[in-house]
């Protein structure tokens, strides 16, 4: 069995809301030419640290924008702003380095959301990482602050220090059990939010939630990543406690079974069908059921086989059935990793 961190975090998300003081903010922001100022501005400022490739929403094709928002480096809020929105896309791996991703969106809800997303739990270094790009943007863009009111944003939940620090986590056990709307309720007691796995409004795909502060203002960026990493370890924690009432149920076992059977074996597979069945997958390899030597795999297939990333890797691929038959054989490939555990 893998242990209970790394199969309950998927991954860590600090995003830091900015506006810059001279310009309206983009609720209000109706001049074109302002807006192409700001895009310009923030692209040269960002051009000092590195290889950011500058999107514009206007410009680029759904598939893409689509493919850019399921791996959570836009909004949906985003491409809708097909006008003045674009993004700053920094994919770089380090050498010997974490598997991190930078992302600024500008003129989405705030002139910019800043954020870096990375595989597992660190908190502290995604703050680290997305920090040096914040103080580098600032060098040359004045940011709307106030002495009192801390960063000025659109919306004032995020006053203060403008930063949403955000686990993903894979819940099961919590959700099979029927715990998750009372978990919501008591986590909310102590600052903290619950969403979907695409933030407000969405869906928990796969059993994953995405876990986040709600206090902004008031509060320093240690307090903030402190106070969400003890969130975040005491629901791993309740999540182990869950899933333990499945150790010994063989109808669990036979349905991670099965799932791995059905990914093993498919020719065609709808992306809705696939997440059922992968979670499953993940679960019973959490619980031992299957093994395989690198659990976070299965989050990079989760990844590969959205309908827009196969799009986008198989030649632009538009056809829904075409799709289906390409997820299929990238399940089959992946379950080769993974095998049936000896039962007890």
């Amino acid at each position: 069995m893998v242990n209970n961190i790394e199969s309950t975090v998927v991954s860590t998300r600090i995003r830091l809301a900015r506006n810059l003081a001279d310009y309206p903010f983009p609720a209000r922001l109706k001049d074109a030419a302002q807006a192409k100022e700001i895009v310009a501005a923030v692209n040269t400022a960002a051009s000092r640290l590195g290889s950011f490739k500058l999107y514009w929403m206007g410009e680029i094709s759904e598939g893409v924008a689509q493919a850019i928002c399921d791996d959570h480096l836009i909004s949906a809020e985003l491409v809708a702003n097909r006008a003045y929105g674009a993004a700053l896309i920094d994919e770089h791996q380090e050498e010997d380095g974490p598997r991190g991703k930078f992302s600024i969106m500008i003129n989405e809800e705030d002139h910019l959301r800043e954020q870096y997303i990375l595989r597992g739990l660190n908190l502290p270094l995604a703050y680290r990482k997305i920090s040096a790009v914040d103080d580098e943007l600032s060098r040359t863009l004045r940011f709307a602050y106030d002495a009192q009111w801390g960063y000025l944003t659109a919306c004032p939940t995020n006053l203060g220090t403008g930063m949403r620090a955000s686990v993903m986590l894979f819940l099961p056990g919590l959700t099979r059990l029927n715990k998750m709307e009372r978990l919501i309720r008591e986590i909310s007691r102590y600052g903290h939010t619950v969403r979907g796995v695409y933030g407000e409004g969405s869906d928990a795909e796969g059993y994953m939630y995405q876990v986040s502060n709600e206090v902004t203002l008031g509060v320093d960026e240690d307090y903030i990543l402190t106070e969400v990493r003890r969130a975040v370890l005491e629901i791993v924690n309740l999540e182990a406690q869950a899933r333990k009432a499945f150790l010994e149920d063989a109808d669990m076992r036979d349905t991670c079974c099965r799932a791995y059977g059905v990914l093993a074996s498919c020719y065609k597979i709808p992306y809705a069908e696939f997440i059922q069945y992968v979670s499953d997958v993940k679960l019973g390899v959490a619980l031992g059921f299957l093994q395989m030597d690198c659990f976070s795999a299965l989050d990079d297939l989760i990844e590969s086989v959205r309908p827009a990333n196969i799009g986008l890797r198989f030649d632009g691929v538009s056809d829904a059935a075409r799709r289906d038959v390409l997820r299929a054989a990238e399940c089959r490939a992946a379950m080769a990793a993974v095998h049936i555990a000896e039962s007890r």
